[in-house]
């Protein structure tokens, strides 16, 4: 079962932001960004620990956060989150999808127990948090749907067959809730991110490509999660689906 942290819940019926895989980098950003706005931030990784110092940072700057440890890819898990979250913190008024499960492997090395856990966490996920957010929104006649994509959702490449599949799949499946909630004015996008980002993983593995951060050519959590933000707040008659973000350097 999902467990809660973060202190008493927030009295009224304040909007949350839902944010699934709210690691130390571009989840924890967006989780900020959308509490600065006032929304309740529902932060959610594995393991709830990891995400106390979050939670706190948002509190300190005056915002209102919770943390919740669960299983993306858990049905059962998933289903009594969102429950858990409507009734007793507030409307869920954003998902956002950002569980990243990107692990390189030879085709000739790949097995089918690694290819469907990445699956499960790509994608599968990303199915169930999208469908169980959906049912709400759908009775309110509102809300945002954000998915984290990569370039594997556009294009394979070697080595990352696994990783590939299951964002080409994401993609899809965002390409899908589009076309059926949009005209139910719930806006989903997909948001692609190619590039190194300025995270503790790429600053002591990639020296290198980390130094790059000096003339703007890795992303920023904080820029990555404004453009999050902006597609909530696009006016209808002109939203984006599909968003492609990397540093001016990146090649295509």
């Amino acid at each position: 079962m999902s467990e809660a942290r973060g202190g008493p819940t927030p009295a009224g019926a304040n909007p949350v932001a839902l944010v699934i895989g709210a690691g130390d980098a571009t989840g924890g950003a967006i989780a900020r960004r959308f509490a600065r706005e006032g929304l309740t931030a529902c932060a959610v990784r594995r393991t709830a620990d990891k995400l106390e110092p979050l939670i706190a940072e948002i509190k300190a700057a005056g915002g209102r956060a919770h943390a919740f440890g669960s299983d993306a890819r858990k049905e059962d898990e998933v289903v009594a989150l969102v429950a858990q979250i409507e009734e007793t913190i507030g409307p869920i008024e954003v998902l956002v999808f950002n569980i990243g499960a990107n692990v390189p492997s030879s085709i000739l090395d790949e097995t089918a127990r690694k290819y469907f856990k990445i699956w499960e966490m790509a994608c599968l996920g990303g199915f169930l948090y999208g469908r169980e957010v959906a049912k709400r929104m759908v009775v309110r006649g509102h809300g945002t749907i954000l998915f984290t994509g990569a370039t594997a959702s556009l294009r394979g490449s070697a080595n990352f067959a696994a990783f590939a599949g299951a964002k080409h799949a994401l993609r899809a499946l965002a390409q899908s809730m589009a076309r059926e909630l949009g005209p139910r004015n719930i806006h989903v996008a997909h948001v692609v991110v190619d590039g190194a980002i300025d995270t503790e993983f790429i600053r002591s593995n990639f020296p290198e490509r980390y130094a790059l951060r000096e003339e703007d050519g890795i992303l920023q959590p904080d820029h990555i999660a404004e453009n999050y933000w902006y597609l909530h707040s696009q006016p209808r008659d002109a939203w984006t689906f599909e968003l492609d973000l990397r540093p001016w350097m990146e090649r295509f």
